[in-house]
């Protein structure tokens, strides 16, 4: 639900639209064939990222999107006339490095703007002898994270660059498992010898991931199953830096820090690699559209057909129980040797998939996978900066270093990131959520007017049903965002009055605009039971589906959410490798 009111101060550098409309639609003139090599449903950033490998391989590729916009989640959208929004994903960071360079995505259009400090935790207090309230800010400066800490602990601060060195070696470990399918298990026993002899190379990635880890197994075997606090508290004393690294932990997960399982929530969002820096998060030049259409152009430069509102209704179904193409709504059939779904596996396997041509006892596997989300986005427009108490503006009104990065809300203590979860269990949005303010426009005058700035709140904990199983109206919406803006308003005072216009996604509406089934970011929750070799399930768990020729190539799969790309990048190699027998 998007709403704006008359814009003040802002000053426009080109005329405002009369309508709302998207920062990049698809330009596209190539006339849609009968016939593809391959077929792509849906033109999020793993769609397309199959598509550019496919088309590298040899197969004529075609992606098909429902929406006017491609990206999936990583769009840009002008909600409110003239400020352009990354709507729902909104940092890069997880996207792999090679996937940046075979596909020359600089090339391509694609800049990043790094964040240093990147993340500001403000404190809720009063200030002591006329002082500001404290804050924590962090970035790539180790001296002077330690100098921060050190004004909550100074046991903290000498432990902080051990524990970040730790962090890192564990998820360095865990890169040759995320750039390859994962091993082939059935493959080591059944089957011809050529398949067995696959399924042993398969192992080369968990062999190189071991060796990595070495002495630190245990250690990687505790984070990856402990709850996250568990771990934290083994490093670190003072709540402040406690709750601010908790967050990753439970950013897009239904689940609380105490939790067994959030610390592997914790280490996937901090494996990524921006720029070769390890960790570290960046905003993408005219938002997180400008990823999409740089692989886009990618994958059209390699030959691909890539259209927008193409709504598939149907994978068509041959002789032998294969896919060999689609059905759009419109009723146009267009066939193909082999179709990839970049959809969710709920919406692949119910809404897409013929159901006679599935077991059922496999159409009740596919109706246990966990979409249970806790996030509501919400997108606003404001007119000047935020003032935080902890931090003053400067007196000449430029953004300072804290405005550019993640703003950690109501986040001074594990105990209020328990008490927002605990709520959200129970039907009730959390009446303190945990609130992750990001500021792209900081650092990229692209996105709003002079003097404006367009603010993501990515907040936590929000039912996809309230209280009664009773569905989200536009009251509803207006009442959490409200207590948002609120629960900012008690940090940086004044802030209500500079919003323009908000853009208010609670998890019905991330599913039904971008197709999150549950309004699940990560296309199915990140659980144990739902990563590695049983992401999605257990017996898709390698892109290849019970249909013949029908791939899954989405978030869904191994190794799961964030703008990454792997997934869509292994599985074309798949689709390739099957191709060649």
């Amino acid at each position: 639900m998007a709403v704006f009111a008359g814009l003040r101060a802002c000053h426009f550098r080109t005329p405002v639209c009369n309508s709302v409309g998207t920062w990049w639609r698809s330009s596209h003139s190539t006339a849609l064939k009968s016939q593809y090599d391959a077929l792509i449903i849906g033109g999020g950033h793993n769609g397309l990222i199959a598509s550019a490998y496919l088309q590298k391989g040899g197969l004529k590729t075609a992606v098909l999107e429902r929406r006017s916009v491609l990206g999936g989640a990583a769009v840009t959208e002008e909600i409110i006339p003239g400020f352009h929004f990354s709507r729902a994903s909104y940092l890069l960071s997880l996207l792999r490095p090679h996937i940046y360079q075979d596909l020359e995505l600089k090339k391509h259009g694609l800049k990043v703007y790094m964040r240093d400090p990147h993340a500001f935790t403000p404190m809720l207090e009063e200030g002591v002898r006329g002082q500001h309230p404290r804050s924590l800010l962090l970035g790539s400066n180790l001296a002077k994270n330690q100098e921060e800490i050190g004004k909550f602990s100074e046991k903290d601060a000498k432990a902080y660059p051990e524990y970040i060195a730790h962090l890192e070696k564990l998820a360095s470990a865990i890169h040759p498992l995320l750039d390859a399918p994962p091993v082939d298990i059935p493959g080591l026993t059944e089957g011809p010898l050529r398949k067995r002899i696959a399924a042993i190379r398969s192992l080369k990635p968990l062999v190189k991931s071991g060796l990595k880890l070495g002495k630190n197994i245990p250690d990687f075997y505790e984070l990856l199953t402990a709850p996250a606090m568990k771990v934290l508290n083994q490093w670190f004393e003072s709540d402040p830096l406690r709750a601010t690294l908790a967050t990753d932990s439970v950013i897009g997960a239904n689940t609380s820090p105490n939790n067994p399982g959030s610390g592997y929530v914790l280490l996937h969002h901090i494996m990524g690699e921006l720029e070769k820096e390890i960790g570290a998060w960046g905003y993408v030049e005219g938002g997180m559209g400008g990823v999409s259409k740089a692989i886009a152009n990618s994958a059209r430069s390699l030959g691909a057909d890539i259209f927008t509102e193409k709504e598939v209704s149907k994978v068509l179904i041959g002789s032998g129980h294969i896919a060999n193409g689609v059905v759009l709504k419109d009723g146009t059939e267009v066939h193909s040797k082999v179709v990839l779904s970049n959809a969710t596996p709920y919406v692949t396997f119910k809404h897409l998939t013929p159901q006679d041509v599935l077991s059922q006892k496999f159409i009740t596997a596919v109706d246990q996978i966990d979409y249970t989300s806790p996030v509501t986005k919400i997108n606003v427009a404001v007119d000047k900066l935020p003032n935080f108490l902890a931090a003053p503006n400067a007196a000449d009104g430029k953004p300072r270093p804290h405005h550019q990065c993640s703003i950690h809300l109501n986040c001074e203590s594990v105990e209020k990131l328990e008490a927002a979860y605990s709520e959200g269990q129970q039907g009730r949005p959390s009446s303190r959520p945990m609130i992750e303010m990001t500021m792209p426009s900081v650092l990229d005058p692209t996105l709003a007017p002079p003097g404006c700035h367009v603010v993501s709140f990515f907040t936590q904990f929000t039912p996809y049903l309230l209280e009664g199983g009773r569905v989200w109206t536009n009251e509803d919406r207006e009442k959490y965002a409200n207590t948002v803006f609120d629960c900012v308003e008690c940090y940086a005072p004044g802030f209500k009055q500079s919003i323009v216009g908000k853009d208010i996604l609670a998890p019905p509406d991330l599913e039904r605009e971008f197709g999150l089934t549950g309004g699940n970011i990560f296309h199915g929750a990140m659980s144990l039971d739902q990563l590695y070799i049983a992401r999605p399930l257990p017996s898709i768990a390698h892109y290849r589906t019970p249909v013949k020729g029908l791939y899954l190539c989405g978030s869904g799969s191994h190794p799961g959410g964030g703008v990454m790309g792997a997934a869509g990048c292994n599985a074309a190699l798949t689709v390739l490798a099957d191709f060649k027998h």
